[in-house]
């Protein structure tokens, strides 16, 4: 699933390219129809097909922002804060072409599944291999209560204070540290890969409970984890699987990555442990972590 780099990639890919362009029309795939007829909201959320056309057709993209893992394409500008949110679940990516056939890959070619129409001539399209990605209109931030419980982004200045404060909370002080700060609320946009190098680079084993680790190895984990995901948007992000940026892409951090789905640990060659923690895979050393 594509996490904080990735998603700051492909926003840092979109802006120059559909910023103060219009949303002439939006076309949706048989497949999103057909699930919508039968009352299965694939990739398009809240409201129907025709209220989403209704309310994004013939609005100017103001403005591409990122919160967390979503994309926020801003629409107008009104104070009212219109926006469409995007989340890529695990393969879907977003692209800019004047035809689909510029689209090199088969299986994100043939999982097209939303084509905004651009006043330029050219379309945004969004594929999605799994549909397990979501888009929808939003009329403000404030009418998707999710969005409130983010917590900082990991640049913001005050972040690390936020980021120590959450991590004393008791629904995190006796968590395994690793489940801890994949949780949105405790910083945004860290998850498995980007939390596996960053517990790996600070020496702490991924079970290691909350409330056991020291405020200054905390403080640690915390710059190690800033220090993580900035490589990896430096880097194009991680395409494990099915990250592709905007001009179809991979990343180059997968490359880098130190523990993330090893065999052997790259410092002392001991065999790399696995473990289910917070529902995800996690690879350690249980010679280097402790």
């Amino acid at each position: 699933m594509p996490e904080l780099p990735e998603v700051e990639h492909v926003k840092r890919g979109l802006s120059p390219k559909i910023e103060g362009l219009t949303i002439q029309e939006v076309t949706f795939s048989e497949t999103v129809m057909k699930a919508h007829e039968a009352g299965r909201k694939a990739v398009v959320k809240g409201e129907g097909l025709d209220a989403f056309k209704f309310a994004v057709e013939k609005k100017e993209i103001s403005a591409i922002d990122r919160r967390s893992k979503y994309l926020l394409f801003r629409l107008g500008h009104e104070d009212g804060g219109m926006l469409i949110l995007s989340h890529l679940g695990m393969t879907g990516a977003w692209f800019v072409v004047e035809e689909l056939g510029e689209i090199l890959e088969d299986r994100f070619r043939n999982h097209v599944h939303v084509i905004f129409e651009l006043s330029n001539h050219q379309k945004l399209v969004y594929s999605d291999i799994r549909r397990f990605g979501e888009m929808r209109f939003l009329p403000s931030e404030d009418a998707h209560p999710p969005l409130a419980e983010i917590g900082p982004e990991p640049f913001d200045e005050d972040a690390e204070i936020r980021f120590l404060a959450a991590l004393t909370l008791p629904k995190f002080a006796r968590k395994p540290i690793k489940e801890a700060i994949m949780h949105h609320s405790v910083v945004a946009g860290c998850g498995n890969i980007y939390a596996t190098e960053a517990i790996f680079r600070a020496r702490v084993s991924p079970k290691r409970r909350t409330d056991r680790l020291s405020l200054k190895k905390k403080k640690e984990l915390f710059q190690h984890i800033v220090d993580v995901l900035q490589e990896g948007i430096a880097a194009g992000g991680s395409s494990i699987s099915d990250y592709r940026n905007v001009n179809g892409e991979a990343g180059g951090m997968q490359e880098r990555l130190q523990m993330y789905a090893k065999s052997v640990c790259p410092v002392c060659e001991s065999p790399v442990k696995k473990a289910v923690i917070g529902g995800r895979t996690s690879h350690y050393c249980t010679t280097c972590q402790k």
